[in-house]
């Protein structure tokens, strides 16, 4: 399998799609750039790659108006933070019209917006929004952590009937992985173990899974086994294989860089807490954003990303220590 990097994958996968279905249209603020996902795409596709104007409200709306009428506009809107120009065609328009139309009008429509911290953009251009739209019914929100599930999952997003945000993290778009050529699609709503373990259960959320996974470097060195778990999408999250996982490890510890307040690791939280609370034989852990704007300085960025020493410590606040004789307990 060749490798190639998360970027790389997302645009592959348009490219791919679009050559099957003419349907398919790009759309948004810089469209046409020479450095994101869709770079060179409007040389294949001179007349189904739009670049528009610095107005969201505008071009997501004539969006929607497309997708109810035929089309399936892929909408570029550069970082996330501008999703709230724009909430109203988001929320009230996309999100609900199948809805008050009675199923008869379909919305085919994806949104793609980079998120998270790391590239030293700011408190209005760094952050984890996903939380305010999983909270709409009638919008789906997906956020992969990986090449591979970028591509299979923006496949599948491309053939949805319901509109789609795409959340595609800064600080990953140059990070290799293997991805095959031939077009493949991923589920919605299929989480996956991507290190099993039997001592405590991470659910970690984007770029989150690479912090999970170092943490658990970490304590495997403790004599702790971490199983941690991606969501790949956050709505519909897939939480059997959350449950299934608990209930083998009977801890839980949620990684979000979304604010604590209202995130997906609080939600996720009330849900095992509440459905698998039989299970758990410690504290459920959160580790998060803090409740704060992200600060432009490098050094105050860094520190408010979570990062593998507070999440090891997390796994340890749960009660998982290792017995006298080195079993964990």
């Amino acid at each position: 399998m060749r490798t190639i990097t998360y970027q790389q994958a997302i645009g592959e996968a348009l490219a791919q799609q679009m050559r099957f279905d003419r349907s398919v249209v790009l759309m948004g603020e810089d469209s046409t750039n020479a450095w994101g996902p869709t770079k060179g795409l409007h040389l294949e596709f001179p007349d189904r790659v739009l670049d528009m104007p610095i107005t969201e409200a505008a071009f997501v709306g004539a969006a929607v108006g497309a997708a109810a009428t035929g089309l399936r506009p892929v909408v570029d809107l550069l970082f996330v933070d501008f999703a709230t120009v724009c909430f109203d065609q988001i929320a009230n328009q996309a999100a609900k019209l199948r809805y008050m139309a009675g199923g008869k009008v379909s919305v085919p429509l994806v949104l793609r917006a980079m998120w998270g911290t790391g590239l030293r953009r700011g408190a209005q251009h760094s952050q984890a929004l996903h939380p305010l739209f999983v909270h709409l019914p009638g919008i789906k929100v997906v956020a992969p952590s990986n090449a591979y599930d970028a591509k299979g999952l923006m496949a599948q997003a491309l053939v949805d009937d319901d509109p789609v945000l795409f959340l595609e993290h800064k600080m990953l778009y140059f990070a290799p992985g293997g991805v095959p050529e031939e077009p493949y699609a991923i589920p919605f709503g299929s989480a996956k173990v991507v290190r099993p373990g039997t001592d405590c259960t991470v659910v970690a959320i984007g770029r989150m899974v690479s912090v999970a996974l170092a943490a658990a470097e970490q304590l495997a060195a403790e004599g702790l086994q971490i199983e941690v778990i991606d969501p790949r999408t956050l709505s519909p999250l897939d939480t059997s294989t959350i449950y299934g996982s608990v209930e083998r490890t009977g801890r839980l510890v949620v990684v979000d860089e979304a604010h604590p307040r209202c995130s997906l690791a609080t939600d996720i939280a009330a849900q095992v807490a509440q459905d698998r609370f039989a299970a758990l034989r410690g504290p459920v852990r959160m580790v998060t954003g803090p409740h704060a704007p992200v600060p432009f300085s490098p050094e105050l960025e860094d520190a408010f990303a979570p990062g593998p020493d507070q999440v090891a410590a997390a796994v340890r606040a749960t009660g998982l220590v290792k017995s006298a004789a080195g079993a964990p307990r």
